[in-house]
């Protein structure tokens, strides 16, 4: 266990390093925070650090800089989440209710995300495999030609159109909707399928394969609709932080254009709690010199989707930290109201 002393010392280094990207002195230290000792015990303590691998020297001249082992522990034990302003909520929530549909949503908290914490943002669309259904209308657009609209708790809208057997009248289109949503309204896409599997039956026998039909729909658009869909922006920010990247940023390029990388790198979709990964701690090797910092959003108190930022191990923890929080919390009340 690191003394108290050494906790501050290494708080103190990881803060200048963030706030001024320069490696950090033992006197450039003393001189900006009040830790209460001498330049020389600042350097011992600071020896410790490095033997214990916490910072690093990065060339032989310079100060030191914190490792990804060092950051870990200022996140776990010396980083507290900011909370945004009272404006900056403010300006949060007047972008975000602006938004007509779920993709206005994601696409609105995508560039909301870059914008405040000027790294790169990552939105999962809300999952259907998590997600219940609101209401199914049908509706006739032809003696047999039905469209179908699936629209889940999340506000997620699918439209399909279903080529009937048989000319189905308006009687019977109105009885299959109500019976299919006295059924399924309010249940899980998981539950559909067993829940539906009769309904045929309640219906006359020349209506029953124009039901089976829709039903059949329905079900093909639950499944297609469990596709897990990203949403990524502000990778220019990227470019800001050349010099954080040993190499290049080609190889984060790369990482980011893999939507399986991401959607592991976001983490399980039901698990809402904040999730930072730093440098090594990122499976991909593409992202060893970054950090991901991501929680998860939904309706009630159960999340249907992650979001987070990806950016430079060498990043102000507290402040993004606070930000995806925030972000996530609004998006959770638009979806809770839409």
């Amino acid at each position: 266990m690191l003394s108290e002393r050494r906790l501050q010392v290494l708080r103190a280094i990881v803060q200048d390093y963030v706030g001024t990207e320069e490696p950090v002195g033992s006197k450039a230290l003393t001189e900006r925070h009040s830790l209460g000792v001498s330049p020389a015990t600042v350097r011992n303590d600071m020896a410790a650090l490095e033997d214990e691998g916490y910072i690093a020297q990065p060339h032989t001249s310079a100060g030191r800089i914190p490792t990804d082992k060092g950051y870990r522990l200022f996140v776990d034990k010396l980083a507290g989440v900011k909370p945004m302003t009272g404006p900056e909520r403010k300006a949060i929530q007047n972008f975000l209710d602006g938004a007509v549909d779920l993709d206005d949503v994601v696409g609105r908290t995508v560039r909301l995300l870059a914008q405040l914490t000027r790294q790169v943002a990552v939105v999962q669309y809300p999952s259907l495999t998590r997600s219940t259904v609101r209401h199914v209308e049908l509706l006739s657009l032809a003696p047999a030609r039905v469209m179908l609209v699936l629209i889940t708790d999340t506000g997620r809208v699918e439209q399909r159109m279903v080529d009937c057997p048989a000319p189905f009248g308006e009687s019977s289109l109105a009885d299959l909707r109500a019976r299919l949503n006295s059924r399924i309204a309010g249940r899980r896409f998981a539950d559909v399928p067993q829940l539906v599997q009769d309904l045929p039956e309640a219906f006359e026998a020349e209506d029953r394969g124009t039901v089976t039909t829709v039903l059949s729909t329905l079900m093909e658009t639950l499944v297609e609709e469990t596709e897990e869909r990203l949403m990524i922006g502000g990778t220019a920010n990227l470019t800001r932080f050349g010099h954080d990247f040993p190499l290049t940023i080609r190889p984060i390029l790369e990482a980011l254009e893999e939507q399986v990388v991401l959607l592991k790198l976001l983490g399980e979709a039901g698990d809402s709690g904040m999730t930072v990964r730093i440098g090594h701690e990122n499976a991909y090797e593409g992202l060893n010199s970054t950090s991901v910092v991501s929680v998860g959003y939904g309706s009630g108190g159960e999340a249907v989707a992650k979001l987070g930022v990806v950016g430079p191990t060498r990043m102000d923890y507290p402040g993004t930290m606070g930000a995806v929080r925030a972000v996530a919390r609004y998006v959770g009340q638009i979806l809770a109201e839409s």
